[in-house]
């Protein structure tokens, strides 16, 4: 069925594509036909000349031209342009020559005139193409070019041609008259004619055929009867054959009315699962407000995957009655069943629901709460921030985190004076990683988060310990310099776990202006462990690509001469590694010869590449070439020797040594 429909879209648009003018076409004046017949009657005109020609008179042809261009039906190359420029010719003498060249042409040129034949839809080339059919001889290109246009003619008389091929048709050939007898069913359907079309459809459906020819011929058997159709819809219905029971199916998507949704579900329940999937699927496909009690019944119990199915419909439909009962289904003993509710409510677009979720969260009981919790995510639910609130202050301690961290999501920087009040007085270590990350979260999402500082910065002057670990980090995030002097501060803090967090919080720092202040820590703290740290801090930063390379170069040689240990200068020769200057190159040929050797060659490598990559990579080619010799001569491994050497000859190649 879907084959003879794609068939006829694309004749139509090839007839419409070639009655169009191109925009580059010059139209000849009618007075020109004359001078177009001499073409196609000259023996000097070129094959390209007759072709045009062809397409100006398909334009501007007369009667006149219907006899030459007939003469060129015969022609192996012109055929198919003589009779482009015939098909849109009106009267009967178009329609006449056509048929006159059944009885002498052979091959392609034959197979094209039946099918304009059918272009034209000539009710009188019925019966030449009925005697061609039925001698069984023409080959399987004609005869299915003959099937095909009395599928286009469509009239009685073409069907009952059709009728009577389908009984006798070759194997070779019942693809091709299948589409030619669901075209001339359509076709007469179209027209008014059911009771030809429906004894054409019902031919069809009752042929041993394959599944697509008996499905289309189903449901253009049931469409056809009109009101009538609702008695053989029945009939599939019941029916063990699931091609055609889904055929029937899917064509009732088509057909409106009450009666239909009855004889969908009236033995809903006896029916094999997955035909009640089938069904439930196709009544929230319609619409019908008639539906959705059946499919409340067809959720709540059953087979599992009939309920999760009817689920999905219930969303599908998008009605306020359902609310109640998925709020119902999520609590089913079921976890398919309960994953399908939860997921049906939460794609609810209603307002009913963003209501029941709000209900669902204020029953106080901690299970309850959590799956409120998740659709108030899902379903982005803004409104709910201040019942949240409420919540953290007061609510179920157990569910206290995920509402802190729900405020965070929904909320936005209006929530940040209502989660620093809230914060002072949380003291369990899941409050507080859930209010950090809360605030952290809805002070990023103002257009200026830096403008949160001096709020954030009063409550660390008068927050307890716990709490100033909280904001500390919290300013981390916010950045700015207002936020980099709190925390400077705060490392000068008697608190280990402040200083600590302060630290931490420098080394993660967005912008550049920390580093001075690790650099300074690095070099005034007596603690090697908290050199350590400042120190791979501010390397971390020095390695960062977002900053320019100069300024990373200086930061490193700021840092190089405090550098003693294999473990700091890894850290020096890793930010050093990503830094494609050749100065950085003189600093990392320093490490050849200490316990870092093959950190130094890797960096070493990695900075002459990026170099050598560049566009201007000649400009820099001759300061690698020393570099790269050293770096050939350190004791390394084979592999990185092979590409030292490899970049040494591009840097001298690129140099002109």
């Amino acid at each position: 069925m879907l084959k003879s429909r794609l068939h006829v879209v694309v004749l139509v648009a090839l007839l419409l594509a070639g009655a169009a003018r191109s925009p580059a076409q010059t139209v000849a004046a009618r007075e020109d036909q004359g001078k177009l017949i001499a073409v196609l009657k000259s023996n000097d005109a070129s094959r390209k000349d007759k072709a045009d020609a062809c397409r100006q008179l398909a334009i501007i042809g007369t009667t006149d031209a219907i006899a030459p261009l007939a003469a060129l039906l015969a022609d192996e190359e012109l055929s198919h342009m003589a009779r482009y420029a015939l098909e849109p010719l009106p009267g009967p003498a178009v329609d006449q020559v056509f048929r006159d060249a059944l009885g002498r042409l052979q091959g392609k040129p034959l197979v094209g005139v039946i099918g304009s034949i059918g272009v034209r839809r000539d009710a009188k080339a019925v019966e030449p193409l009925k005697a061609m059919l039925m001698k069984h001889d023409a080959g399987g290109e004609v005869t299915g070019a003959i099937v095909r246009a009395l599928g286009s003619i469509g009239n009685p008389a073409a069907a009952d041609v059709l009728k009577t091929a389908l009984d006798h048709a070759p194997s070779d050939g019942q693809l091709a008259l299948y589409e030619g007898a669901f075209r001339c069913a359509e076709r007469l359907a179209a027209e008014g004619r059911r009771d030809e079309a429906i004894g054409l459809y019902d031919a069809l459906r009752e042929l041993d055929a394959p599944h697509q020819v008996r499905a289309g011929a189903l449901r253009g058997a049931i469409l056809a009867r009109g009101r009538n159709g609702l008695s053989l819809l029945r009939e599939y219905l019941k029916s063990d054959d699931y091609i055609l029971f889904s055929a029937a199916v899917q064509t009732a998507q088509e057909m409106p009315g009450r009666r239909v949704t009855q004889a969908l579900t009236a033995d809903l329940n006896e029916m094999p699962a997955d035909h009640r999937i089938v069904i439930i699927k196709t009544l929230s496909l319609r619409g019908d407000r008639r539906a959705p009690p059946v499919l409340f019944a067809a959720a709540k119990s059953g087979p599992a995957p009939v309920r999760v199915a009817a689920i999905e419909a219930v969303a599908e439909m998008g009605q306020a009655s359902a609310v109640g009962v998925l709020v119902e289904l999520i609590d089913d003993s079921d976890r398919g069943v309960s994953l399908a509710a939860k997921e049906a409510l939460g794609a609810l677009p209603l307002k009913e629901a963003d209501a029941a979720v709000t209900a669902m969260f204020k029953t106080g009981q901690a299970d309850k709460q959590v799956t409120a919790l998740g659709l108030m995510g899902r379903r982005r639910m803004t409104g709910s921030v201040p019942t949240l609130l409420r919540a953290a202050r007061a609510g179920n301690a157990d569910v206290r985190p995920g509402v802190i961290k729900m405020v965070g999501e929904l909320g936005g920087p209006d929530q940040v004076a209502s989660l620093l009040e809230l914060l002072s007085g949380l003291e369990r270590p899941e409050d507080l990683a859930a209010a950090e990350q809360a605030l952290a979260a809805v002070c990023t999402k103002s257009d200026d988060p830096q403008s949160h500082s001096a709020a954030l910065i009063r409550a660390l002057n008068r927050g307890k310990s716990a709490q100033k670990t909280v904001l500390v980090r919290v300013l981390g995030s916010v950045s700015g310099p207002e936020a980099l002097k709190a925390v400077r501060a705060a490392v000068d803090s008697d608190d280990a776990d402040v200083r600590m967090a302060a630290i931490r919080a420098l080394g993660t720092w967005k912008t550049a202006d920390a580093a001075p202040l690790l650099l300074t820590l690095a070099k005034e703290t007596g603690d090697q462990n908290e050199k350590t740290l400042f120190l791979r801090r501010y390397l971390a930063m020095a390695g960062r690509r977002d900053l320019p390379a100069g300024q990373r170069l200086s930061m490193c040689r700021q840092v190089a001469d405090m550098v003693r240990r294999d473990d700091e200068r890894r850290m020096l020769l890793a930010a050093l590694g990503n830094i494609d200057l050749p100065e950085a190159m003189t600093l990392i040929v320093g490490y050849l010869d200490s316990g870092t050797r093959q950190e130094a060659v890797m960096a070493a490598l990695r900075v002459a590449q990026d170099l050598l990559k560049r566009r201007d990579a000649s400009k820099y080619a001759a300061k690698l070439i020393e570099p790269l010799e050293k770096v050939t001569q350190a004791d390394t491994n084979e592999a990185l020797n092979k590409r030292a050497r490899a970049l040494l000859r591009q840097a001298r190649n690129r140099a002109g040594n």
